[in-house]
């Protein structure tokens, strides 16, 4: 029985597709990889400063416990308290991470009689959340909003609820949802919007608040989703909507319920950093201007600072990464199925605090592969 497990390892290594846990950066390489967008992982000042104001003796290490036995805490209110305040809603709900948060909203919200209309590059969390679901569950092309509208005026009044989902920052391609074009819809037939801000929480908006900030659009989206272990550096996952949303899912989704709560430590660490966030402006323009600069010298659109570089085959990814590394730069191939077969890429991530002349190389070796293919 064994064997099936062994044959199915060695057909995904003949495909160049065999999954291994990368070690850490090695010393002295340029990590592209990562989703640490305002560099904050490596900022020793603001950690030094989280440390000295810490007392530890009254800070637990664990909870113990689910939020709903004893592990609630007072750095959980905080913290909720401070999001909801952020983005001027009502409620915040936090979650263990952002998988945790959209396999257990889209169920608990979304059941028999309902119907999800999501983007077909909505990100493998929310895909799992999907198939969780007791509603209907259709998939419009990317970013084709003339389709989604054919699909609610097609679909609208055989269902009691719609849930339109997105990414506002699409995770692997980097491009921007039409936020102002989702609203419209929504209103128009009457549906719910769920938007995913896990790539731009921190990085657009004026505070950092994501795409539906940057947009003026906050109060009309119904379901704003962020992650705190991107650009903010921490651990966790929150959603902000109305407040029957909130007491809603307390009772209902079932990765809130049946996990144990994240840690006080963390909870202060992510507050800490939250603050932090609001007032990183300087960073975001610095990052805003890389953007431009970085996509300019490769002659390539670029909407955010998630760049993708299409390779195609699997095997040649991995051998522009490879050489790549050699040059100074960690850049992990992309593979199927996290993107579709065919498109194997690489993903660079820019971030603030990374200045141009270290990506000089990059583009030459970039421009290089480019021309070889023409």
């Amino acid at each position: 029985m064994k064997q099936n497990y062994i044959d199915h390892l060695n057909e995904l290594e003949s495909q160049s597709n065999l999954r291994r846990i990368a070690g850490s950066v090695p010393q002295g390489l340029i990590n592209l990889s990562s989703n640490d967008y305002l560099g904050i992982a490596a900022n020793q000042q603001f950690k030094a400063e989280f440390l000295e104001g810490q007392n530890f003796a009254n800070l637990s290490f664990t909870a113990a416990s689910s939020r709903l036995l004893t592990g609630n805490c007072p750095e959980y209110d905080r913290l909720e308290e401070r999001i909801a305040r952020a983005y001027q809603r009502e409620s915040c709900l936090l979650f263990n991470s952002g998988y945790h948060a959209n396999i257990g909203i889209l169920p608990a919200l979304a059941g028999s009689g309902d119907l999800i209309l999501a983007d077909k590059l909505v990100h493998a969390s929310i895909i799992d959340g999907l198939q969780l679901c007791k509603a209907e569950v259709r998939r419009f092309r990317h970013s084709n909003y003339q389709q989604l509208e054919s699909l609610l005026q097609k679909y609208r009044t055989d269902y009691k609820r719609v849930f339109i989902v997105t990414e506002s920052i699409f995770s692997m391609d980097g491009d921007l949802a039409d936020l102002s074009q989702l609203v419209k819809l929504k209103k128009k037939y009457e549906a719910f919007l769920y938007v995913d801000e896990a790539h731009a929480l921190g990085v657009v908006g004026p505070l950092g608040l994501g795409l539906a900030e940057q947009a003026g659009l906050i109060d009309e989206v119904d379901f704003i989703v962020g992650t705190f272990g991107k650009a903010l550096a921490s651990v966790g996952a929150f959603v902000v909507c109305d407040h029957v949303f909130k007491s809603y899912l307390i009772n209902s989704a079932r990765s809130f319920i049946f996990t144990t709560a994240l840690p006080p430590l963390n909870l202060a660490w992510t507050d800490f950093i939250f603050t932090k966030m609001l007032q990183m402006q300087k960073q975001r323009q610095q990052l805003q201007q890389l953007i431009r600069s970085f996509s300019k010298g490769l002659n390539i659109p670029a909407q955010s600072h998630i760049i993708p570089v299409i390779i195609g085959e699997n095997k040649e990814a991995v051998r522009v990464a490879e050489q790549l590394r050699e040059e100074g730069y960690y850049i992990l191939p992309i593979r199927h199925p996290t993107v579709p077969e065919g498109t194997a890429r690489l993903r660079l991530s820019l971030y603030a605090g990374l200045q141009l002349p270290e990506l000089e190389q990059l583009m030459k070796q970039l421009a290089h592969h480019e021309a070889t293919l023409d």
